[in-house]
């Protein structure tokens, strides 16, 4: 039986996908669950334009993500805190302090996107990865100066 997935269902096929699959799983599980419905032209022609929006949503993402991504490479974040000898800090720098500086920006950025490996433990100027998009990574510049 060819069914049309209007939800993704691991192992089994992704949203707006047109598959085959049993007659007795389609009618006993798939259907049921509301995970599937039977290939009809309606429900195939649904299928296709759900995924050209699809499609449009995500590139309009990328987009914005690269734009973003200019933004932030030409800004550099200035963050105080107190150091010791040889520019050693008293504590770290971490991705949530760096996403709190944005924030007064006026830049929103989810802490999480901020690759930082290790927190920062030393003054001057830091390439900080941030993830924007699966396909858009950008470099923000985090200057950690002592008060």
């Amino acid at each position: 039986m060819k069914v049309v997935f209007l939800k993704d269902m691991k192992g089994q096929g992704k949203k707006g996908e047109v598959k085959e699959v049993s007659e007795g799983y389609a009618r006993n599980f798939l259907i049921p669950r509301g995970v599937v419905s039977p290939a009809s032209e309606g429900n195939v022609k649904q299928a296709e334009e759900l995924k050209k929006g699809e499609q449009k949503r995500k590139e309009r993402e990328k987009e914005e993500a690269i734009e973003l991504g200019k933004k932030l490479e030409e800004i550099t974040v200035q963050i105080k805190t107190k150091a010791g000898e040889g520019g050693r800090l008293f504590g770290s720098i971490t991705s949530s302090k760096i996403g709190d500086e944005l924030a007064k920006l006026k830049l929103k950025i989810d802490k999480r996107k901020l690759v930082l490996d290790e927190p920062i433990r030393s003054l001057g100027v830091t390439q900080v990865p941030v993830k924007l998009h699966p396909e858009v990574t950008a470099k923000l510049k985090v200057h950690v100066m002592e008060e």
